[in-house]
């Protein structure tokens, strides 16, 4: 059975004011309240298949952090396409980043991993797409489902670049991604080796609401699974009015009722954008040096 953590009370206050401090500016849908969007939302864009060009773009315009160990000395965090030579092999998280893209919050998280933790990390940049789909929920579900299998690409071709990184440890992999990015790393069903250690799902409950058509999650029993959420997350939790399901946990529990190697981390209070907060840095940390067998 998955473990169930829920963060004391006594941290709640600390959880938001972290947030605000790490996180920086989001976009009008991560930031605004449920109860400030329109009830029919709004649409811009008209590209949600990528070209063999734009998934190429993607992949090689991903943000990437590499730590002092593979880039000579000091760690690298820049563009995949101008990453300097390296030595040696680092421990990989891929992550799918959310509807605002490459933020701030995704590169300073990225720092922490390779700084805190020895670990290299790749965001694919969806936004290399002309014209991408953008939107400010909600929005019908079929159009949900055009981005998520956009996200589904960029995340198959982020894990097929692997073996052609010569920093990576493909035997060393993790994949994660948050809100619309966690979609994908909750259905990744992987085609081919690598097969990866773990995933991290942040603010995405894997269960049917609003954002998808059906959840269609792909979590292996025996792949260690963390799922990190706020106990009142604005999209995916009671607190959403338009979530569309009243029966909602708010989490991953009935997608990981039969994986007994899973944890789900609740932090009250907390806003969406929720991973550079102590308690899920905590989580997260640990979870790693587990899956990953760090000294």
């Amino acid at each position: 059975m998955y473990r169930y953590f829920r963060m004391s009370m006594a941290v709640c206050a600390v959880a938001v004011l972290s947030a605000c401090a790490l996180n920086g500016s989001l976009t009008t849908q991560e930031s605004s309240s449920p109860k400030q969007a329109t009830s029919t939302g709004a649409i811009q864009g008209s590209a949600w298949v990528h070209t063999d060009a734009s998934l190429k773009a993607a992949v090689e315009n991903a943000w990437v952090v590499l730590p002092a160990s593979v880039a000579g000395g000091a760690m690298y965090e820049g563009l995949l396409k101008s990453a300097p030579p390296t030595r040696g092999k680092a421990p990989l998280v891929v992550f799918v980043h959310g509807s605002s893209g490459v933020t701030a919050a995704v590169k300073t998280w990225q720092h922490w991993l390779a700084d805190s933790l020895g670990i290299a990390s790749l965001t694919a940049d969806s936004m290399q797409l002309a014209d991408r789909m953008t939107y400010k929920s909600p929005v019908a579900p079929e159009i949900y489902e055009k981005i998520h299998a956009m996200r589904a690409q960029e995340l198959a071709a982020a894990v097929a670049a692997i073996p052609g990184l010569p920093w990576a440890d493909p035997q060393q992999l993790v994949i994660a991604g948050t809100s619309e990015g966690a979609v994908a790393v909750a259905r990744y069903q992987a085609a081919f080796a690598p097969q990866e250690k773990g995933r991290m799902i942040f603010s995405w409950s894997c269960e049917d609401n609003y954002h998808v058509q059906t959840h269609r999650s792909q979590l292996p029993q025996a792949l260690p699974v963390l799922n990190i959420m706020s106990s009142t997350d604005m999209y995916f939790s009671k607190a959403n009015p338009w979530l569309d399901n009243p029966d909602a946990k708010g989490h991953c529990a009935e997608a990981l009722a039969m994986n007994k190697v899973s944890s789900i981390v609740l932090i009250p209070g907390a806003p969406h954008t929720l991973f550079n907060l102590p308690q899920a840095r905590q989580a997260q940390a640990g979870f790693l040096r587990g899956v990953l067998e760090l000294r």
